[in-house]
């Protein structure tokens, strides 16, 4: 069964100091090792970061009209930082990668299950 590690970043940018930049290289560090793991195991589908939020793009359309909405997201606390998706037997098995992922002591790692966005 696929399931995607969501690591949920609280919105605030960046860090600015040196010691702030430090900080977020050795953890961009821990999280590669994170993702060599999964690969080592054989058990990692994909996995990547994504950019900020001020640099997305919404689309919708609604009632017929087609609309865009840069970013920065005003509305939102939390943002996407990237994911993991990984194939494993159980839930249980997903739920104890969460807890072994490094982002789960600075940020949220959100579990959840892949599945058909749609009944055939």
């Amino acid at each position: 069964m696929s399931y995607m590690l969501v690591v949920m970043q609280v919105e605030g940018g960046m860090p600015q100091t040196a010691e702030k930049k430090r900080v977020s290289a050795d953890r961009m560090e821990r999280m590669r090792g994170f993702g060599a793991s999964l690969q080592a195991r054989g058990i990692l589908q994909a996995a990547d970061s994504l950019r900020t939020d001020a640099e997305g793009t919404r689309v919708e359309r609604r009632d017929g009209k087609l609309s865009f909405s840069d970013g920065p997201f005003t509305e939102s606390k939390e943002i996407i930082g990237g994911f993991f998706l990984v194939d494993v037997k159980t839930r249980e098995e997903a739920l104890e990668l969460a807890t072994q992922c490094p982002a789960a002591e600075w940020s949220t790692v959100e579990v959840r299950q892949c599945g058909p966005c749609y009944d055939p």
